[in-house]
């Protein structure tokens, strides 16, 4: 008989001070860290709700998991297993990233190439490009400021970096004619290194007709999140953003990649502002499943320390599981 056991973890992580989710800052990012033991293997997960997008509370995910991993923990079967079925997003990726490590099923290997993340100073984002080697390619936030202000942004830096590859941002901001007003602004012999611009009108049906008419390439990031989902090849749609902690367990999000795949389509891994334990993950997830495209994990600097887990090459603190930010619950 092998014995199960787990271990729930709190963290709260300062935030810089200008994050804005929606309608308000985010000051600090809270989450849990979960520990599964089975015998002598253990497994972690992240599960943290990012709130205004998060269907779930903080307070909701931890009742969910404790219950169950208190069920899972019961087995003492080795080949029992308890379904992640009818779980919200967070416990429910969460909770398979730490079956997966539990059981070797996640790569050692990151994807650790990622594309710069702009919140709205240039000057930023040609830094990090300057030490990027390989294909340039970056995300900016647009649909926050007006929009011809945005497709100015955009076509200077289409302009001034001739290799650069542009994803932005737009959160469903736009009515169409605001995404109209964007396009004006970008160069038509720019629109083509635009890889892909995420649900810029309040409708799919308004995004699909603003790429007909603009020729700037869709990628579908709320949609992927809604019940009934399905991938479908379009000659204007050109990825999926898979953000795990949004849309569910491990076997969801390599449902959407493979589907992606079948059908020509980028599948992008994409962070929900997880600590850099759950940022390394994802670049676990990305080297096993998207080896071949950039994904969007330009997030940590967000925050003022990193989390057990280093992500390579950060220079920001290391709090570990005895540390003020961490406490056992």
């Amino acid at each position: 008989m092998t014995m199960r056991s787990y271990q729930l973890y709190h963290y709260t992580i300062p935030m810089d001070s200008q994050v804005v989710l929606r309608n308000r800052f985010l000051k600090q990012r809270d989450g849990l860290l979960v520990q599964v033991k089975c015998g002598e293997h253990e497994g972690w997960g992240e599960i943290a709700p990012l709130p205004e997008y998060s269907e779930e509370t903080l307070e909701q995910a931890l009742a969910q998991a404790r219950e169950w991993l208190e069920g899972w923990s019961a087995l003492r079967c080795p080949c029992e297993k308890t379904p992640l079925t009818g779980l919200y997003p967070s416990v429910a990726f969460g909770l398979s990233c730490a079956m997966a490590e539990l059981g070797g099923e996640l790569g050692e290997v990151m994807n650790t190439a990622f594309a710069p993340l702009c919140y709205g100073d240039p000057d930023e984002l040609y830094a990090k490009l300057d030490n990027i080697e390989g294909e340039k390619v970056a995300k900016i936030k647009v649909g926050l400021y007006e929009a011809n202000r945005d497709g100015l942004i955009a076509d200077m830096f289409l302009e001034a970096i001739p290799d650069l590859q542009l994803r932005l941002d737009a959160n469903r901001a736009w009515t169409l004619e605001k995404a109209r007003q964007f396009a004006k602004y970008v160069k038509p012999e720019h629109r083509a290194r635009i890889q892909f611009i995420e649900e810029p009108c309040k409708t799919p049906a308004m995004s699909l007709e603003f790429a007909r008419e603009t020729g700037i390439a869709l990628a579908w990031d709320e949609s992927v999140r809604e019940p009934h989902f399905a991938v479908a090849a379009s000659d204007n749609v050109r990825a999926i953003v898979i953000k795990p902690t949004l849309v569910g367990s491990l076997d969801r999000c390599v449902a959407l990649i493979e589907q992606a795949h079948a059908q020509g389509m980028l599948a992008v891994i994409s962070s929900s502002i997880e600590s850099s334990f759950g940022l390394t993950q994802l670049a676990r997830i990305a080297a096993q499943y998207t080896p071949e495209t950039t994904p969007g994990l330009d997030t940590l600097d967000l925050m003022h320390t990193q989390l057990v887990r280093a992500w390579p090459g950060s220079n920001l603190p290391l709090a570990g599981l005895q540390s003020a930010v961490v406490q056992a619950i």
